[in-house]
């Protein structure tokens, strides 16, 4: 290893794994571990984790990462997470008061229908960028303030503190010393003011959320506090913040206005950088922060699919038609497009651009020559549906990509990204180390703690894979699209 080598560390937290990686300042993974914990499911439409759990396995990985990267200085860590999941935990005694809430839970669908009746949704859309739906922290909040006995005595004695995932995290891992979020996850919480950067008292007394709960808000590339030795064995500057579709913008270096990414992780989310003004949707997408550094807010627009790689893990651990996640591609080369049959993969409600929450999942047009195969296939195939869903609510906003950038676990496979650019009509650019999420951590870690100068460096360490042209004719995509429209009627609430 080069004396002039510097090193940084990441965590990411996501929704079905935790993962820490150590690189190098050329961007070159050193050393990784990852863990799977388990999902849980109390009622359908609920989604939960145990935050022990969370908290074990990521102790566990970043020991195991630092373990493998040997005698190397590590000169700040970085955090990325699945966001918008919700805790609340005693400041006494470091304990949650319940699990976690998932992004994916839909348990407050009801309330979050009484406040549109209500007619509050402009106003929060109109500071927030954001939809009143159960896929955001604030009513999660509510939910457990009101359904957790003691809750509300607790926040009203001062002692409860909320965080999402990475909030949570820094609090454990500094020793309760720093209760801190960054400017994009703050976004994602129907409480933040995206235009004036604070908690809105307004949107604060409308959901009755005390003020006295909320983190300190702070820029992506920051400065975080320090590990406290008796977590992962190190003290360790804590540099950089960001939710983990962010953070994956950031690790595809997409600085400039009108780079778009999509990442394919437990969920498919399309985010693309419109620059220092938030773009108000008209199609139904999210204004969000896409990252703040130096004090200076760059915006997004982003579309969210709730269901993408875990589409795949259902194929794996529930129809057990699949042993590994790999086995799709070869699958889906040997089956071959196909046209009639279509999974719609709303396990939980559908997200942009048809924000149905009682939506659910469907396998439609099978017939008796129907198959693994078939099914297989038709779900990759859905998950490209729903990016082209995306992309044209994009461009009907007036952001046109005319390149997408991918990364995630799913863009290994070749057979779904041709698909992807076909249906698109869009080249498919995959980078070189696809799991930019966790490198969008490090960077920021990085720029704050000087082994950056600045994020044209960091830019000029991105390199292309592959890219992936549209070739199929113009025809046959828009009747393959069609019959997707036709298949989402069909299981729209």
């Amino acid at each position: 290893m080069s004396e002039n080598m510097q090193y940084l560390m990441a965590i990411d937290q996501g929704t079905s794994s935790s993962r820490t990686v150590v690189f190098d300042s050329h961007a070159t993974v050193i050393a990784s571990a990852q863990q799977e914990f388990p999902q849980e499911y109390p009622q359908p439409g609920w989604v939960e984790h145990d935050p022990e759990a969370i908290w074990e396995s990521v102790i566990r990985v970043t020991r195991d990462a630092l373990a493998k990267a040997g005698n190397v200085k590590i000169e700040g860590l970085g955090i990325t997470n699945q966001r918008e999941t919700t805790l609340l935990w005693d400041r006494d005694t470091g304990q949650c008061i319940h699990h976690a809430i998932v992004w994916q839970d839909r348990r407050t669908a009801g309330y979050c229908q009484r406040l549109k009746e209500q007619g509050a949704e402009e106003v929060v859309s109109a500071k927030t960028g954001l939809r009143l739906d159960p896929y955001f922290s604030a009513t999660k909040i509510v939910w457990m303030l009101k359904n957790v006995v003691g809750a509300r005595a607790l926040a009203d004695a001062g002692r409860l503190l909320f965080g999402t995932i990475d909030c949570f995290l820094l609090w454990r891992l500094t020793g309760g010393r720093e209760h801190a979020t960054d400017a994009s996850n703050a976004s994602r919480t129907l409480l933040f003011n995206i235009h004036s950067q604070v908690w809105d008292e307004e949107l604060l007394a409308l959901f009755d959320i005390p003020a006295s709960i909320l983190p300190q808000v702070k820029d992506c590339a920051d400065d975080y506090g320090v590990t406290d030795k008796s977590t992962i064995g190190l003290e360790i500057p804590i540099c950089g913040m960001a939710g983990d579709q962010q953070a994956a913008l950031v690790g595809q270096a997409g600085f400039a206005p009108g780079v778009t990414k999509s990442t394919y992780g437990t969920g498919c989310f399309v985010l693309a950088n419109t620059g220092d003004r938030p773009l108000q949707s008209n199609n139904n997408l999210l204004t969000t922060v896409a990252f703040r550094l130096d004090g200076k807010v760059t915006y997004g627009i982003e579309g969210s699919i709730f269901v993408a790689g875990s589409a795949i893990q259902w194929l794996r651990d529930q129809l057990k038609v699949i042993e590994s996640a790999a086995d799709t591609e070869a699958l889906a080369t040997a089956t071959g497009i196909t046209e009639n049959v279509h999974v719609v993969p709303a396990f939980a409600g559908l997200g942009a651009p048809y924000w149905d929450p009682d939506a659910r999942a469907a396998i439609l047009g099978l017939s008796r020559d129907s198959g693994i195969g078939e099914i297989v296939t038709a779900t990759l195939q859905a998950i490209a549906y729903q990016t082209r869903d995306l992309v044209d609510a994009m461009s009907a906003d007036g952001v046109r990509p005319s390149i997408i950038r991918v990364d995630g676990g799913m863009v290994a496979n070749d057979w779904f990204l041709h698909f992807l650019a076909d249906i698109l009509d869009v080249p498919v650019e995959r980078p070189t180390n696809v799991e930019s999420t966790v490198l969008g951590a490090a960077f920021l870690a990085g720029l704050q703690c000087g082994v950056f100068a600045s994020t044209d460096e960091i830019a000029s360490l991105w390199s292309r894979n592959a890219v992936f042209e549209p070739e199929m004719d113009n025809e046959q995509r828009t009747n393959l699209y069609a019959g997707w429209r036709r298949a989402v009627e069909r299981v729209k609430s």
